[in-house]
């Protein structure tokens, strides 16, 4: 991925917030993001894109700037997400610990993910000061030395059954507060998320599907974690997408399985979204069920470095506005 600025070095971040029920709340962070401490807006920094979705109260907020105003941008806009988001009062179907659940950092050109790692470190550092209550897990390129990832994280701190606070033990930060939660804050090769919904009420069928293409089991989507949702009265197979390096690959062309792209000479794949709705439509026609449809959360890793190419060449800070978010 070359970038459309010489030395214009591009990262982005997937900003996951336990809100999404009420919209200028979620408007208010994004925002939030854009403006340096005097008020005044970040030249190099545009929020993409924002998906909110009601049942699971969660919003993902995609952020991208240069590297050196990342970590700025993403301060401002935690510090007005803790303001608004109590998590005592919280509800929704997806798991979640934190107000702030989850903050992953990529990146996008001219920069390594080692230098990610960095920045979701100071960060962290940075929001643990200035929130009170606010404590942090570190997962991937942010978790030296053991790099653990986000998936190893979640299991050890019990975010998939959601949520004794009282017996987790933060990274940074004091032990958590039930308003603020805790929050997950690192760095990694881009993450997409890819969602397929099926035509049933059927959960314990969806959990089949969802453990048939998990990239963990035998025969499953190499770099792809699942998980089954109620959602909108069916249910939904939610993806996380990782990219993984080029030496994992084995005949990679073959059924357009894999994409490809590139950061500063480091070769990534990933699976193909349309790939991963092809598995389940298939898994789901042989119980003799339909799907209803995909639905990407922000963009792949070349879209979304094309996208901030452009934004921040053109100073559009409120790029969402244009693309038009996804509020469901």
């Amino acid at each position: 991925m070359s970038s459309s600025r010489p030395g214009l070095r591009l990262t982005a971040c997937l900003l996951n917030i336990s809100e999404a029920r009420r919209k200028y709340i979620v408007e208010n962070v994004a925002k939030a993001a854009l403006l340096e401490k005097n008020g005044q807006k970040h030249h190099e920094v545009s929020v993409l894109n924002i998906f909110s979705d009601q049942d699971y109260n969660r919003s993902v907020i995609t952020i991208a700037a240069s590297v050196e105003e990342l970590g700025n941008s993403i301060l401002a806009a935690c510090v007005e997400a803790f303001r608004s988001i109590d998590m005592e009062v919280q509800e929704g179907i997806h798991p979640c610990l934190g107000a702030v659940d989850l903050i992953p950092i990529y990146p996008l050109s001219g920069v390594r993910v080692e230098e990610c790692g960095a920045v979701a470190r100071s960060l962290a550092e940075n929001l643990v000061e200035r929130v009170p209550g606010c404590s942090v897990f570190l997962f991937g390129e942010a978790d030296l030395p053991e790099k653990r990832s986000l998936v190893q994280r979640r299991k050890q701190l019990g975010w998939f059954t959601r949520r004794d606070f009282s017996a987790l033990e933060p990274d940074l930060g004091v032990a958590p507060a039930r308003r603020c939660g805790l929050t997950g804050i690192g760095a990694s090769p881009y993450v997409m998320n890819c969602n397929v919904t099926i035509d049933s009420q059927d959960l314990a069928l969806g959990q089949e599907i969802a453990s048939a293409i998990r990239g963990s089991n035998v025969n499953g989507l190499k770099g792809v974690q699942t998980m089954a949702f109620p959602h909108e009265g069916k249910i939904e197979i939610a993806c996380n997408v990782e990219s993984f390096e080029e030496q994992e690959v084995k005949e990679s062309s073959e059924d357009s399985r894999y994409m490809a792209y590139s950061v500063l000479g480091d070769h990534f794949y990933y699976t193909s979204p349309h790939y991963i709705e092809a598995r389940v439509k298939k898994l789901a026609s042989d119980q003799g069920i339909g799907t209803i449809g995909r639905a990407l959360i922000g963009f792949t890793p070349q879209e979304c470095k094309d996208c901030a190419e452009h934004a921040i060449k053109e100073h559009i800070g409120e790029f969402w506005k244009i693309r038009g978010g996804v509020f469901m």
